[in-house]
């Protein structure tokens, strides 16, 4: 049975300026089509259901671009909840099994990422599986990586590899934060303590479209060219 996906559409997009004064930023134009689209075409070609994106800033924008394609809405009100703390307000419509959790600014060329978690998934020895990409192949990321991978593929922090927003994980963890609003880095730190925290390197190019200046970079790579 294939898992849920989140899809997490609910920031504010401050990196953006101008172009997230009047739109949040999944809604982006890249090459013709919202940047939501792109990461949505991905959870459908592995037929994942439900399908749920949180949001909060111009929520309704969001709301009236994605009930049409049948994505579910987690709303995030009064305020804006981070990963961890937008995963768990959302439990309810995804279910208590393994999520997969994706950004939404991010376009990637080479196999779905969705595709790699599902073959490479082991429930019995990791709480997390992340989708990886090394320094040399992550288009438009300024600054160092965020893990290294040992053989058995089990991570730690700092390292060559950059984290591309797509990973499988185990929600119970969630449970045990108190704060309402918190990042996934802190179950990913409870998950690392106990040698459950895996990654998969991506064997293709991603590219992070983050800023205005990675829009023009998605484009080229969407269309084969060299970046």
């Amino acid at each position: 049975m294939t898992p849920p996906v989140m899809m997490f559409a609910a920031g504010f997009g401050t990196r953006m300026g101008a172009l997230t004064a009047e739109r949040p930023k999944p809604l982006i134009p890249v090459a013709g089509r919202a940047l939501i689209d792109h990461a949505l075409d991905l959870a459908r070609d592995i037929d994942a259901a439900p399908i749920v994106a949180n949001a909060h800033y111009r929520a309704d924008m969001l709301a009236d671009h994605l009930a049409p394609l049948g994505v579910q809405l987690s709303r995030e009100t009064p305020d804006i909840l981070e990963t961890g703390g937008g995963l768990r307000a959302a439990l309810p419509l995804l279910g208590s099994g393994p999520v997969i959790t994706m950004n939404t600014d991010a376009i990637w060329s080479g196999p779905n990422p969705l595709s790699l978690l599902l073959r490479h998934w082991d429930p019995d020895i990791m709480d997390a599986l992340l989708i990886c990409v090394p320094l040399d192949r992550a288009v438009g990321h300024n600054g160092p990586g965020d893990f290294t991978r040992a053989d058995d593929g089990r991570i730690g922090r700092g390292g060559d590899l950059v984290y591309g927003g797509v990973q499988m994980l185990k929600t119970d963890g969630l449970a045990e934060i108190d704060t309402p609003s918190f990042s996934l880095n802190r179950l990913w730190d409870r998950m690392q303590a106990t040698g459950r925290l895996f990654a998969q390197v991506y064997p293709g190019r991603w590219c992070d479209v983050g800023t205005p200046e990675g829009i023009p970079l998605a484009e080229r790579l969407l269309r084969s060219e060299d970046v």
